[in-house]
């Protein structure tokens, strides 16, 4: 994997140390393992993040920082995962996930109409909440699994090619020195 591609994109240990949404974790983030970029690290954080984006629950990046730090796996990779669901996604995540949810557990889904008021959420939400949460659950757990297997795949084919340039390389370089 091209580490220097990632570390482009991820803020330095030192920096998320300096966060300040994140000082309450204190000493934890000392901790070299939350930093590291290699096939394991890079692949769990991709679950966790990837897990972590279908959670129909605020503070999902407190729940990736979490779950990097209890599995151990690289921390800004897998709090960025969780913008997967964005503005702009998390309508079509979670609409895709609230059928999945209903259809799972046969219950007709319901036709709702969706505003922006309290009064909406207390009413709709206690409706719609189990179908919700049983489906993203799944639906998490399911592409979560997917992009770790698809990440460690991708990672062990991007080695196998750099072994396979280098050995061509030296066999070109040996070549030319006979």
């Amino acid at each position: 994997m091209p580490k220097s591609f990632i570390r482009r994109w991820l803020p330095t240990p030192e920096q998320v140390r300096a966060n300040n949404g994140l000082k309450f974790l204190g000493t934890l983030l000392h901790d070299p393992n939350l930093f590291h970029l290699n096939r394991h690290s890079v692949s769990v954080a991709f679950a966790v993040g990837v897990f972590t984006s279908f959670l129909p629950l605020p503070g999902q990046m407190l729940i990736a920082a979490l779950l990097a730090l209890w599995f151990r796996c690289n921390l800004p990779l897998s709090m960025i995962l969780v913008w997967i669901s964005n503005p702009v996604t998390m309508p079509a995540i979670f609409y895709s996930t609230y059928k999945l949810g209903a259809w799972i557990l046969g219950t007709p889904p319901l036709e709702f109409k969706i505003e922006l008021s309290l009064e909406w959420l207390t009413d709709e939400v206690g409706k719609i909440w189990l179908p919700l949460f049983f489906g993203s659950l799944l639906s998490g757990v399911f592409f979560a699994t997917l992009a770790y297997f698809l990440m460690q795949a991708f990672w062990r084919w991007h080695v196998v090619k750099r072994w396979k340039t280098r050995l061509e390389q030296r066999k070109a370089q040996l070549s030319q020195g006979s």
